[in-house]
């Protein structure tokens, strides 16, 4: 048994008989970089988070609430965690999209949403034609970078529901984060099967709104197990709208900035 140094930090290690750096935790002693290496690499890595990704999501849809709670009280073995299953949810969404729809995550949604902004900028003198090529280009561009403009939104709905169910005072923020992280990774779920069903479910995306607030709000409710049903849908209620509310203006002031710009 011969001895060696770590590959990464140079500490001093016993060949093959001490599995891993007393330092750094680096593998030793280092293996090359041949095929049975990235074959390795592949089983342990794409293969475990395949299979971690199914549990988390299976999970997630099917009993959310108890799923949730289970993670935050510390059952987290084989779950994806939060942030990496929202990004990942997020980059397939937006694959699906630009395969399905042209890139654009929000379908039908999004053009009722450019003729009310189309409508909203003629009562007020603005040329709906520009108004409407900037709402257009804006959501292009969140369809685009669909997780970015996610996790800019994600601190605001978390604050919203800890508002919301201020009752609930052990409930910390960051696990608030990692709630509505899930709720989020949820939504993003819903929206791909809208995706991947419209070709024979025509319009189907205008009807994922509302059935993204009623899936988050049960998830809450069932969540809450033990806290009267009646207030739990209140208070997740009033944080959806809240949320809804406060997204709705923020957007709206960014386009109406971006106009603003543009005419000048």
């Amino acid at each position: 048994m011969g001895e060696g140094n770590c590959g990464s930090c140079g500490c001093p290690v016993q060949g093959s008989a001490q599995a891993y750096c007393p330092e750094c935790g680096q593998p030793t002693p280092t293996r090359r970089l041949d095929w049975g290496y990235l074959r390795g690499e592949f089983q342990h890595g794409v293969l475990q988070m395949d299979r971690g990704l199914l549990y988390t999501l299976r999970g997630l849809m099917l009993r959310p609430g108890h799923f949730i709670r289970g993670y935050i009280e510390g059952r987290r073995a084989r779950h994806v965690k939060p942030l990496v299953l929202l990004l990942t949810m997020a980059a397939v969404l937006t694959i699906a999209a630009a395969l399905l729809n042209d890139g654009n995550v929000m379908g039908t949604v999004h053009a009722d949403f450019s003729e009310g902004a189309s409508s909203a900028a003629r009562e007020k003198g603005t040329d709906p034609a520009q108004f409407l090529g900037v709402t257009q280009a804006f959501a292009d561009w969140v369809s685009r970078h669909l997780a970015l403009f996610t996790l800019l939104l994600l601190p605001l709905e978390a604050w919203l529901f800890k508002l919301s169910f201020r009752r609930f005072r052990e409930i910390s923020y960051p696990e608030w984060l990692v709630i509505t992280s899930f709720l989020t990774a949820q939504a993003f779920v819903v929206w791909l099967v809208a995706l991947l069903l419209q070709r024979w479910i025509p319009l189907l995306d205008q009807y994922m709104v509302p059935v993204v607030v009623i899936y988050n709000g049960l998830s809450l409710v069932q969540y809450f197990k033990g806290y009267p049903r009646w207030k739990s849908v209140l208070r997740a209620a009033w944080g959806l709208v809240m949320f809804y509310v406060l997204s709705g203006f923020l957007t709206g002031a960014i386009l109406v900035a971006i106009g603003l710009m543009a005419r000048s």
